[in-house]
């Protein structure tokens, strides 16, 4: 090294170990050294006993209030639709046309053999009186002014029929015929169909083994009878219908095929939300159990060794706990082990809680009491 670089070298040195001095106190921060990121918060419950009512949730498909074919009554080419398919329709509303000529002409020659009928039976009862025909000329008048009535009768039905009006109020699908059909030919044409939908029906059926469990257990005081007969229904995407409902049929006897008993429900259906032929979840309320801890599903893990939930313990670590389920309750589960109560269960941001690390516990908002926590996305609060 010559003698003209020499003193640049150590320049460059000595302003090389400075920068490297001022990083070391800028990276220790205002903190100082050790400084770290805050406890992740988590969202927690308080595990507490108390009267829960049992529920179960059994496979349904939901079925018309009423029924009604539209079929044709009288022979003859349809003239014309008189109805939007898939709209609401009101009982007597005309919803087919067939051609009425024959039909019309019919009614008005019965209408003209009334009026002569009555006129001869007139004639008999004088001449009756008169002693100048006998009883039974006049029984044989009054015959038949009582058949011309019932032909009358007859054709202004046929005529009113080939109309096709609905038999009951209700949404009536597709048109299964077409404008210059014929119809009732042979026999009555099925033409459309009817369903009264509001409310509507939701058939499933039970075990028979869990309802001889359920008076066992009913029968052994472990569980009470509930006496709220209202029922829940879960959509195939998981939401609860707005609406409860009540049982009101209860099949007496087990089917032999299936060991299970038939059981339906009626909904309220306003809206028009709920279809015949859906398959539905019915959560019935089945007994109440008294000191029985519920927490929601989704703090409930499973492992290789079993059920687990997170629990924050002393100093706020987070301690694996094992538990075992039993019934649902709702959409939560009743624990039968593991949870004594008092317990502070992670029910949100259990992907930050792992055991042994610490964690900052958020008590869960509930918005009433004895229902499920919220889903993640409805829970609101404020960061600090």
């Amino acid at each position: 090294m010559t003698t003209l670089t020499k003193p640049i070298y150590i320049l460059l040195l000595t302003a090389s170990l400075a920068g490297c001095g001022g990083a070391d106190k800028q990276a220790s921060g205002p903190g100082g050294p050790g400084a770290g990121m805050p406890p992740p918060e988590v969202d927690v419950i308080t595990a507490v006993a108390g009267s829960v009512t049992v529920t179960k949730e059994l496979p349904g498909r939901l079925q018309a209030y009423r029924t009604a074919e539209v079929r044709a009554r009288v022979e003859g080419v349809i003239e014309k639709r008189l109805f939007r398919e898939g709209s609401d329709v009101r009982a007597g509303q005309s919803l087919f046309q067939i051609d009425p000529r024959i039909y019309q002409s019919a009614a008005t020659s019965a209408k003209a053999n009334l009026a002569v009928a009555r006129q001869n039976q007139e004639r008999f009862e004088t001449l009756l009186k008169m002693k100048m025909v006998s009883q039974q000329a006049y029984d044989q008048a009054e015959a038949q002014t009582l058949q011309a009535e019932a032909a009358l009768t007859r054709a202004k039905e046929d005529l009113a029929n080939a109309s096709v009006p609905a038999a009951i109020s209700g949404h009536i699908g597709r048109a299964l015929v077409t404008e210059g059909a014929l119809v009732g030919k042979a026999e009555s044409t099925l033409l459309a169909t009817i369903e009264q939908i509001d409310p509507i029906y939701a058939n499933f059926t039970q075990s028979g083994g869990d309802l001889l469990r359920l008076k066992q257990a009913f029968k052994a005081g472990t569980l009470k009878r509930d006496k709220s007969a209202k029922v829940e229904l879960m959509l195939e995407d998981g939401n609860v219908y707005p609406h409860t409902g009540n049982i009101f049929f209860t099949d007496l006897a087990v089917d032999p095929g299936t060991g299970s008993v038939s059981l339906r429900a009626e909904f309220p259906n306003p809206k028009h939300d709920l279809l015949p032929g859906m398959f539905v979840r019915i959560r019935i309320p089945e007994a109440v159990t008294e000191n029985a801890i519920r927490i929601p599903q989704r703090a409930v893990q499973a492992g290789p060794q079993g059920q687990f939930v997170m629990v924050v313990g002393a100093e706020n670590k987070v301690i694996p706990t094992p538990v075992k389920t039993g019934s649902m309750a709702g959409a939560d589960f009743i624990i039968a082990e593991g949870l004594k109560g008092g317990e502070k269960i992670i029910v949100n941001g259990l992907q930050k809680a792992r055991p042994g690390s610490v964690v900052s516990p958020v008590p869960l908002a509930i918005a009433t009491a004895g229902t499920s926590p919220p889903s993640p996305k409805s829970t609101s609060r404020s960061k600090p």
